[in-house]
């Protein structure tokens, strides 16, 4: 058409759709929701999808992102509030303040994030933590940016690069990788490279995005409370870590029992992040509540009233995640793989690079880790020399790259931080590229010594 190829029309409309999807939102003013269903639509009869595909497509995408990120949200929004309600929010911000002050407390997110962030999804480890984001920001007067991104970089971090998280599981599998020695390689890599794409970024674009959050969300998470009565520390780090415990020791069971055992199947149960976090709601209904003196009316309308501010947040992610189904079922993310493989360059320089176009076609960091692994995989497990734990490290680099309107977790943050779309470009953007490219940075220089 128009006198190209197939897979010339096909990024060509896959560029004027994300193009046209940033318009209708900026300069429209069209609501993201509507806007996404939109450019979805335009996407698929375009590029030539079968009618009743381009409506399936979108509602595939729909409901696989809100069939986990939903419940994830709803399980943990409520947990958020209970902590917050309970002043355990309170207690973790002060101590967080007294130990590390005022000047270092976004190195204490970061480490926090990162920490915690290894055994849980992106979305779970921000949903839980952004309680501690609004609090400790506004008990110390500094930018929700210069908090925030610090604890951005540290979950966002260990989620593309670290097992036990299923992008660089997948890419161990395809590239025949040890998956010890990648994790060490992981932790290597990824803490300098948390470091400088959270609390040294974080300071520096907070100068020129000036975020106010929304009213709705502070009055739930972040207003005054007596701490008289409010749990300790050590229980409120307990309660919130308690999904990170069972999910990790599910990862453990995973890698040392068979897979017949009794004991791992009831713990592999319990460690998936949807019981776990439930279990762990389950846990701060006593420790942030009926502990603490509530009644059973009173734990009711907590939960009732932390689900009204995610409701909003919900169908835009879900509607993000229809417009990335359409992109990939359109043939797009597969047309600019294996473009990516034709260049001549380095296996790593070549898993991040197809990594990182799939990623910025399709929207998912995971979906374009194992997408790129099984695009690279192939060409490169005979290649003498080729080091397969960096390998996974650098396509989970290039999984990360330029998050934009197509990422269900750019409009997680966008929502959670009450930033325009511009503003989520300059902060969250920004961030997750400069998490790419130092990362692949650091596995290059890594590479001249093993």
């Amino acid at each position: 058409m128009f006198g190209m190829d197939h897979d010339s029309f096909l990024l060509l409309t896959a560029g004027v759709s994300i193009v046209g999807l940033i318009l209708l939102i900026t300069k429209v003013r069209f609501h993201a929701f509507i806007a996404l269903i939109l450019a979805s639509l335009f996407l698929g009869l375009v590029s030539g999808m079968p009618v009743p595909k381009v409506i399936q497509s979108f509602e595939s995408g729909f409901g696989g992102v809100l069939g986990f990120v939903g419940i994830l949200l709803g399980l943990g929004t409520m947990l958020g509030k209970l902590m917050a309600e309970s002043g355990g929010a309170d207690q973790i911000a002060q101590t967080l303040i007294r130990v590390f002050g005022k000047d270092r407390v976004h190195w204490a997110m970061m480490l926090g994030a990162f920490l915690s962030g290894i055994p849980l999804f992106f979305e779970i480890g921000l949903v839980l933590l952004i309680p501690l984001v609004v609090i400790v920001a506004r008990r110390t007067g500094l930018s929700m940016v210069r908090i925030g991104i610090p604890l951005l970089a540290g979950l966002s971090v260990v989620h593309g690069l670290v097992p036990p998280h299923p992008g660089p599981l997948l890419a161990i599998n395809a590239y025949g990788a040890d998956i010890g020695t990648t994790i060490l390689y992981g932790l290597l890599v990824g803490l300098p490279t948390a470091i400088i794409a959270g609390p040294i970024f974080g300071p520096v674009i907070a100068r020129y995005v000036a975020v106010t959050p929304s009213p709705l969300l502070v009055s739930q998470l972040a207003h005054e409370r007596d701490l008289g009565n409010a749990p300790r520390f050590d229980v409120t780090v307990a309660t919130i870590l308690s999904p990170v415990a069972l999910m990790l020791l599910k990862s453990l069971v995973d890698l040392t029992l068979p897979a017949s055992s009794s004991l791992r199947q009831g713990l592999d149960f319990i460690g998936d992040p949807v019981a776990a976090l439930l279990i762990a709601l389950l846990i701060a209904m006593y420790s942030f509540g009926i502990a603490r003196g509530l009644d059973r009316r009173q734990l009711l309308k907590h939960l009732d009233e932390s689900l009204v501010p995610t409701a909003g947040m919900v169908m835009i992610i879900g509607a993000g995640g229809g417009f990335k189904q359409t992109l990939v079922d359109s043939g797009v993310g597969g047309v600019i793989g294996h473009l990516a493989v034709q260049a001549q360059i380095s296996p790593l320089l070549l898993a991040w690079f197809v990594a990182a176009v799939i990623r910025v076609a399709t929207g998912s960091a995971t979906v374009a880790t194992v997408t790129g692994a099984g695009i690279v995989g192939p060409l490169v497990v005979s290649m003498p020399g080729v080091n397969r734990e960096l390998l996974v490290l650098a396509t989970g680099a290039g999984s990360l790259v330029l998050s934009h309107v197509n990422d269900a977790g750019f409009w997680l943050v966008k929502q959670y931080f009450n930033m325009t779309l511009v503003e989520t470009f300059k902060t969250w953007t920004a961030m997750e590229t400069i998490i790419s490219v130092v990362a692949l940075a650091l596995i290059m220089l890594i590479n001249n010594f093993v």
